[in-house]
């Protein structure tokens, strides 16, 4: 797209929106109030707004390649943690997709660069689960259930922050894993059951509910 045509873009969608509103960025300028943070893939094909409807407003969102909350990531824990600290979350979506890059790069044997390090988080859950990704014999089928593993893996990292753990104690906040399907345009959840998940790993990860 020639970026000139983003700037029209931009004034057609003002446009729009003054046209049923005429105080709607009046309004969008007092603040913030969203149900969910998302997280996502930096795809440019998964956008969270449009796939699932949202306004300006609804959703706090952070991407990154392959929808990854590594323990030492700085960016993600941060936003995480104003998510649900300040903006008082209720939700919080670990989004991947079929067809991920990232997903496919970290199965390659080259050396990727700066990449390695960070992609290098999927080889992790790959490696936690290489029974049962070796059992799947079509390669396609398999990078499709890395792609749910990895939201999974993903979902329990969130779990384990210690102020995600206490919201959700006190039922202000639920943990989600989805997958986008890009062939299909379909949301699915996988109904993860993370209390069953991170049971085994409770203990090592509890924190108490004091600040």
């Amino acid at each position: 797209m020639d970026l000139r045509q983003m700037f029209e873009n931009n004034q057609r969608w003002i446009d729009e929106k003054v046209a049923v509103d005429r105080e709607y960025f009046s309004h969008l300028a007092e603040g913030q109030n969203p149900a969910a943070l998302y997280i996502g893939c930096s795809d440019s094909r998964v956008t969270a707004e449009d796939m699932t409807g949202s306004q300006p407003g609804d959703l706090f969102v952070h991407r990154n390649i392959a929808n990854l909350v590594p323990n030492n990531d700085l960016s993600s824990s941060s936003v995480i943690d104003f998510a649900v600290g300040t903006l008082n979350v209720a939700h919080i979506v670990v989004c991947g997709h079929y067809g991920c890059g990232g997903i496919a790069a970290a199965m390659q044997c080259s050396d990727l660069g700066v990449l390695h390090p960070w992609l290098r988080n999927i080889r992790d859950v790959y490696r936690l689960h290489r029974e049962e990704l070796g059992e799947i014999e079509n390669e396609g089928q398999r990078y499709k259930r890395l792609v749910e593993l990895n939201v999974q893996e993903q979902c329990i990292n969130v779990s384990n922050i210690p102020r995600v753990q206490v919201a959700s104690r006190a039922g202000e906040l639920v943990v989600h894993g989805w997958v986008f399907d890009i062939e299909t345009g379909r949301l699915l959840d996988l109904e993860l059951d993370l209390g069953e998940l991170m049971h085994g790993v409770k203990p090592i990860y509890h924190v108490d509910d004091a600040p």
